[in-house]
Parts: C-alpha cells; structure tokens; sequence
C-alpha cells in the first residue's frame, strides 16, 4: 500500500473500489449482510479473520461488511478498540452524545498504552533507563532487545499498542520531554527509533504490538506546546525535522506514527499537508497517521491532511461531523474508507486480530533476564565524562567511602530519592513515569562492595551542606549525587541542578581529596564545579538497576562505554535557541506562540562547529578506562549508475591495559557550494577489544541509505540532490575529537538528471 495524491485526501490505494457499503461478502460458504455482526462462534469463518488471504484481503472483506457508522468507529480510538460500546460523552460542549452502532462482531479490543521507555505505571514491570539513555549506548542491538522486553512486558499487560518510540532534534536541552528522545543528531536518532520499532513490531510473534512513532513533526519544547508554531524553512524542516523519522519509517516499517500538537509554519500538525507529502511520499509511510490527545482541530482540513484516527474519545471524528462533512461534499467516501482501511490493515497485518491480549493482566511480567538486560543498558549508557588522575576505577584497598546525595539512597528526602533519578517525572501519575518500586538504589550497591572488601560507608542525604563537607572529610574518596527533574508539560527553567545540587557537589569537592560526582537527569547539565572534582559519571534515568549499575562501572568490574548523544553546552547562552524569538518564541495577537527557527540547520553540534563555540562536552563524547588509538584511514569509492558507496576502512587498536569497547564514529563534510554547516555523522560502529588489541573496522556509506548521507534537499527541485566538488570524510571518538581525515571527490551520479544541478 502507497499514499499518492488523489483529491483533496492526496492518498489512495490501488483497491478502494471494494469497499461499498451494503456490500455482500461471499466466503468459505458464509454470507454476512453489511452491518450484520457475525456470531462470535463463527470467527473462524469471517473473511477477516481468514488467514489464508492477504492483510488488504481480510481489511477490505470487514469493511465491505460494515455500514457507515461502523467504518466511522476505526477513526477514533476508544470506538476502535472497544467493540461492543456504542456511547460515548459529548465530543463538543453542548453536543449530545456521540453514539454508534456495535462493531462486527470478531474484532479486537485493542487498548493503547503511554510508554516510549517502558509499561507505565504497572506494578511488576520492569523500569529501563530512559530513551536518552539507550541512545548513549550507541549500540542498535542492545536497543532492539530491549523493545522485544518492552513489548512482550506491554503485551502481557494488556496493551497492544505502544505509543512511542519518540523523536525529537534536541534544538533545545531544555525540553522537558528530552529524556524521551534520542539526542539532537538526525542519524543516531533515526536507526535507534528504527531499533526500537523493530523489537516492538517483530520481536514476539505470539505477542504482538503495533509501534507508534511520534510526536511528527518538529515538537521540540513543552512550553505552549499546544498553542506554538514551528516556524522554519523548508530545507530546514526536511534535514533536520524530517530525516530522523524518514530513516526511522524506511529502517523500521512502524505500523502508526502521532501527529504532534504545535502548529508547523502557521498549520496545525495534525491538518498539516506534510503528512502526505514528507511523511507519506517523501518517506514512504504507509501505516495509519492518529493524533495526539487533543491535538485535533478540524474535521475537513485534518482528514484532506491525512489523519487516520482521532486519539482518546470522538470529537472531530463523530457522526455526526463526518455525515456532515460527507453531505456537504468537503470530504468523499474514498477518504473515510482509506482512513477506516489504514487503520484496520495496520491492526490485521501486525497481527492484533489473531493475537488478542490476555484477558486480564499477567501480573509480574519483569523477567530475570529482562532486569539483566535493564542492568546491562544502565552500565552500556552511563557516560564517563571526565576522569583526571585516573581516580576511576575505585581500587578496594579505600576503606572509607562517602555516598552523599538524595538519589543515592532508597529513602526519600523531600520527596527525592533513588526513584528520581530511575525515570523521568510524568505529571499525570505524580511521579516517576515507570516501576520504579523495583529500584535497587546506589547505596545498597556501593555499600555491598566497600563491606565485602572490609571498608566502611559514611552516607548524607546533602540536605545540610556542613554535615556533607564533614562526612566527605573522614572519607579517602567521596561518591557526590547531583539530578534534576524534568518531564511532560513543562520545559526547564534552566541546566542547573535541582535541591542546591551545584552547591552540594562544590563543598564535597571542598573538603575531599578525591570526588566522583554522579549524575541524573534527562538532558545536558551545567557544571559551575567541572574544575573542582575529579570526575563525572552522567548516568541520565538509569531504571531500576541503577545501583548495581553504577558500582560495577565505580570499581571498573565494566569498563564505561556510552557516548553523549547530545551536546552539553557551559551555558544555555551558547544553545541555537538562545533568543526569545528562538525560545521560547513570542506570543503573537492570536494567542500563538510563534517560535522562529533562524537557526535553520544549525542544531546541535553543527552550531557549535559553525559558530566557533567550545561545549562544556561535545556530541560522541565519552572517555574509557583504556585508551585506542586510531589509524590507517583509507576511504574507497564505488560508483554505480544509481549512486556510490564509500567505504572508510580504519585500525582501531585498545592500547589500554583494560579491555573496553570503542564507538567509531565517522563524519562528513560537504562541499563549499552546500552551504552545510559544519559536518555530519553518517556512520558509526560498537567494537569490543581486548587490552592491546586491534582491529579494522570498515564503514560503508551509501549515497542511497536513508540518512542521504551526501545530499541536502533543494527546495526549487523539491529533491534530495549531491552537490558536486570535494568532501572530507573525518574518524574518531567524538565530534571533536577525529584524528584521521581524508578528502575525496565521489562524483556521484544520481538517478534523476537534476540531482547533478549544485556544483
């Protein structure tokens, strides 16, 4: 199935003909008049439910036998997934109720779920570290085994669509929903999204879940999020905005993707023509479009767009302004019918008809194995930011440990604990987003370890900054906790840490010889005290193993890995947004909040580089407790008809007394004439190496990969084109840090003839 232009819906399908109401369906010798609910006895017999015919086949035969009202229900959430109730509350202020006729007997209940990082608020689930964090991983295997976890854990907990994972550019850290995202880079945050659909969509035949990707498109703060435009050009939105879900739909297939609420240039998401063209042609989605809560506005304009389902219960969508709609001729039958179609073939083909959820919920659903994995991700994602004097790892002949901090310890203090720095704040529960219950907390962990060597723990909740500086003092080395709370509906207010953390953290660092301080929070941090402790671990939201987690990386049973998916500025002076016209934008005469991306593709690192800032830590950053060295850089070029791959083939060598894993990382950086800013990430790896080893590590990058690599879009050719000339390809461990750089020019040929026109 393909969106294409066709009328004001600018969508079809190749057989929207069969679906007529009043239709008759002949199958397997039954018949069932339109309308007429099958005995549920008779499910094995329904055309729908015929696995021996295609998802279009099955799709069409249930909407063939559905009367109007009944397609109708598909295009809201609660009609669509509760079968046999037939009113619900006015859609409108003083509207009557909105009432519909049962569904056809032999569909599912089908019960959406919140949750890009895990079940929410369940008992018996595991609590993962945070999107933010996976992404710090670099690792799309690690990714993807953790959604067939999540997915199986949501299933048996009776929900069978999952709504993330999310995507956002980082145009700004202080997003209040940063920590749901996978960092400010359009590549790593595309192939982890992708990751992440896989696992949900394919990982557990017997329990299948639909992904819904959202929240499309450039919903980038919290802060007037329903009553905000994004306003930008259109090179912008299709290299920044666009990509990550372009690569994510082309990787992954996901079966739904959400529109967002804020306005895109001066159009609501939701009623937005981008859903067809970006979305639908450009990317090829061809799943079902459903709206955030409440994030529709119109009947006509959301429908002409490409909006499949309306989310919660039927406002815009009703009967009633459907019938109307229909009557007035502002919409067609075809519409409604697509719409209906998108979402009943996505429900069939992803397999939700013949895989029901449990009847009730399995209670327990956290494995050994998954909390093994959360435990995993948590040590995979933890970023070593800083290590002077090598004081990481700890050695066990320290026998006086300090832990001091609030999210140290499983005891609260001012409602602050362990928990906080488990999960992101989520408003609508009054806590944190997961099962954070389960959490082993960092003092149990680290006081363990220091026991079972004959040491001894001195703990202080930091509340009082003198008794912290006094337990710091009797201790050989002081392990110093710092966090912020962050979560939806509201932005930060700024990068510094909640309860006088700065403060906390520099009169430890006072009275210490030596001081580790940790970190939990969602987005980058300032750091007032980076030159007066030894070093920095940032463990983001580290789920519920957070504590064993990080006393293994402490004493270097793991060697840390993770890499900053975004980039940590000294100031949130330095960001792109640092305007108010920027962010959080001015509110115009009609209550919109307008938010100028004058940035344009300056985001993330690629500012830093254009403007010539120096970030607290760069994009890619993370130090190890080995050392590798990189060398022996050698790029190829194969040209095809179609296109060209390169291949950019290196040694790595770990030549460290520690075995460690490394995150190449490579960038390009286009020709002169593609006014690009800065460079780009188009590749990178995982590579696992024992002390003194080395390897070589070969990369291709494909002028036709979904990440266009070597193209930026032109808005006259309304095309990704190859600028011709001479680009530099640049290896290393970090955006900033690439020793080997060699430059190349591929002449690569595209397959229109306009694709040559930059040069």
């Amino acid at each position: 199935m393909s969106r294409i232009h066709d009328g004001p819906r600018a969508r079809s399908r190749r057989r929207l003909a069969a679906l007529v109401t009043g239709a008759v369906i002949a199958s397997s010798g039954m018949i069932a008049a339109a309308g007429m609910p099958a005995a549920a006895e008779d499910c094995s017999t329904v055309p729908w439910m015929d696995t021996a015919t295609s998802s279009e086949e099955r799709a069409d035969a249930l909407l063939a036998a559905s009367s109007q009202h009944q397609k109708y229900r598909w295009l809201v959430e609660q009609p669509a997934n509760d079968p046999t109730r037939t009113t619900w509350p006015a859609g409108m202020t003083g509207e009557a109720p909105v009432v519909y006729p049962a569904q056809l007997a032999c569909t599912p209940v089908v019960i959406y779920a919140n949750g890009p990082d895990g079940v929410y608020g369940k008992a018996g689930t595991t609590a993962w570290p945070g999107p933010i964090a996976v992404a710090s991983t670099w690792n799309l295997e690690l990714g993807e085994e953790k959604a067939v976890a999540h997915g199986s854990e949501s299933f048996d907990s009776r929900s069978a669509v999952v709504l993330g994972p999310g995507i956002a550019s980082g145009r700004t850290p202080l997003s209040g929903r940063g920590s749901e995202y996978f960092g400010e880079d359009p590549l790593l945050s595309g192939l982890m999204a992708a990751a992440n659909v896989r696992g949900l969509e394919h990982g557990n035949a017997d329990k299948p879940v639909v992904a819904n990707l959202k929240h499309y498109v450039a919903n980038e703060q919290e802060t007037d999020r329903e009553e905000s435009s994004s306003n930008m050009d259109e090179r912008t939105l299709r290299q920044v905005y666009d990509l990550p879900y372009e690569i994510a739909v082309k990787e992954s297939d996901p079966g739904s993707v959400m529109c967002s609420y804020n306005q895109v240039n001066g159009v609501y998401a939701c009623e937005n023509p981008i859903l067809t063209t970006s979305l639908g042609e450009q990317a090829g989605f061809d799943g079902y479009v459903m709206s955030d809560f409440g994030s529709v506005h119109s009947t006509v304009a959301s429908m002409d767009a490409g909006l499949d389902q309306e989310l919660n219960r039927p406002v815009w969508y009703t009967p009633a302004r459907l019938d109307a709609a229909l009557k007035a001729g502002d919409i067609t039958q075809a519409q409604i019918d697509q719409a209906a179609f998108d979402v009943v073939h996505t429900y069939i083909e992803k397999g939700l008809f013949d895989h029901p959820v449990p009847a009730t919920a399995i209670p327990n659903v956290s494995t050994a194995e998954h909390k093994a994995l959360a435990r995993e991700i948590a040590e995979q994602s933890t970023v070593l930011l800083k290590n002077d004097g090598e004081v990481l790892p700890l050695s066990d002949d320290a026998p006086t440990v300090a832990v001091i901090g609030q999210t140290a310890s499983k005891t609260a203090t001012g409602n602050v604990s362990a928990k906080t720095g488990c999960a992101w704040y989520l408003v609508f529960i009054r806590g944190t987003a997961l099962n954070c219950d389960a959490i082993v907390d960092p003092l149990t962990s680290i006081t363990e370890r220091v026991e079972q060597a004959g040491g001894e723990v001195l703990y202080a909740n930091g509340a009082d900054l003198a008794q912290a500086a006094s337990v710091a003092e009797q201790a050989d080395v002081s392990i110093v906790f710092g966090h912020y709370t962050m979560g939806e509906t509201t932005d930060l207010a700024d990068l510094h840490l909640d309860a006088n953390g700065d403060a906390l953290i520099e009169a430890v660092a006072a009275a210490s010889d030596r001081t580790v301080a940790v970190l939990n929070a969602g987005s980058a941090v300032e750091m007032p005290w980076i030159d007066d402790v030894d070093a920095v671990l940032h463990a983001w939201h580290s789920g519920e193993q957070f504590g064993p987690a990080l006393a293994g990386l402490l004493w270097g049973d793991v060697n840390p890995s993770g890499k900053l998916p975004m980039t940590f500025p000294k100031s949130v002076a330095d960001t792109p947004t640092s305007t108010p016209e920027q962010y959080p934008g001015i509110v115009d005469e009609s209550g919109i909040r307008q938010v100028e991306y004058s940035e344009g593709l300056e985001v993330g690192y690629k500012w830093y580089d254009e403007q010539g800032i120096e970030p607290l830590f760069e994009f890619g950053h993370g130090l190890s407790y080995t050392s590798f060295e990189y060398s022996d850089l050698d790029v190829a070029v194969d040209r095809r008809s179609d296109g060209a791959a390169v291949t950019v083939s290196f040694t790595i060598a770990n030549t460290g007394d520690r075995d460690g894993a490394e995150i190449p990382q490579v960038y390009l950086t286009l020709p002169a004439s593609a006014h690009e800013p800065g460079k780009r990430l188009v590749g990178f790896d995982r590579i696992e190496l024992a002390a003194g080893e080395s390897t070589r590590v070969e990369l291709v990058i494909d002028s036709a990969a979904s990440n266009q690599p070597f193209s930026i879009w032109d808005e006259d050719a309304d095309a990704w084109l190859v600028p011709k000339g001479r680009y530099e390809v640049a290896v290393g461990s970090s955006s900033r840090d690439l020793p080997l750089s060699k430059a190349l020019q591929p002449n690569i040929t595209m397959p229109s003839a306009a694709a040559n026109g930059l040069g």
